[in-house]
C-alpha cells in the first residue's frame, strides 16, 4: 500500500515544458517506479493551457480546483471541481485554465507514462 497526502508533495515548475503555455506546476504524487500508476496533480495559473496533443494510452483527469476547459478538435467543455474526464488513446485534445480562474486537476495514467 502507498498513502500520499497531496498537501505534503512539493510542486515543481513545468512552465519550461513545451507542452504548456503559461505558468504551470506539477506534483508527482505516485509513479516513481515503472510498475505504479502515474498520478500527477497539474496546477494551471489563470489562462495557462497545454497545446493540442495525443497519448498512446487512455488518460483520466479529475478536476479538483478552479474552472478549466477540456477540448477536442470538435468540442470544448468548461469543467469545475468534481468533474471526471476520460480522454481515449489517440484523441487529439488540450486542457487548461479559463482566462479568469486558476485550474487544478489530477491526471491518472498507466504505469511508466510521463506525458501530461
Amino acid at each position: 500500500m502507498k498513502v500520499v497526502n497531496i498537501g505534503e508533495v512539493v510542486a515543481g515548475s513545468a512552465t519550461d515544458n513545451p507542452i504548456f503555455r503559461g505558468a504551470v506546476s506539477v506534483q508527482n504524487i505516485i509513479g516513481e517506479s515503472t510498475d505504479e500508476f502515474r498520478v500527477i496533480v497539474v496546477n494551471f495559473s489563470p489562462g495557462a493551457v497545454n497545446v493540442f496533443h495525443t497519448h498512446t494510452f487512455d488518460q483520466v483527469l479529475y478536476v479538483t480546483g478552479g474552472r478549466g476547459i477540456v477540448a477536442t478538435e470538435t468540442e470544448e467543455v468548461v469543467v469545475t471541481p468534481g468533474t471526471i474526464i476520460l480522454i481515449p488513446a489517440g484523441e487529439k485534445h488540450w486542457h487548461g485554465a479559463t482566462r479568469d480562474s486558476a485550474f487544478e486537476h489530477i491526471a491518472i495514467m498507466p504505469p511508466g507514462e510521463t506525458s501530461f
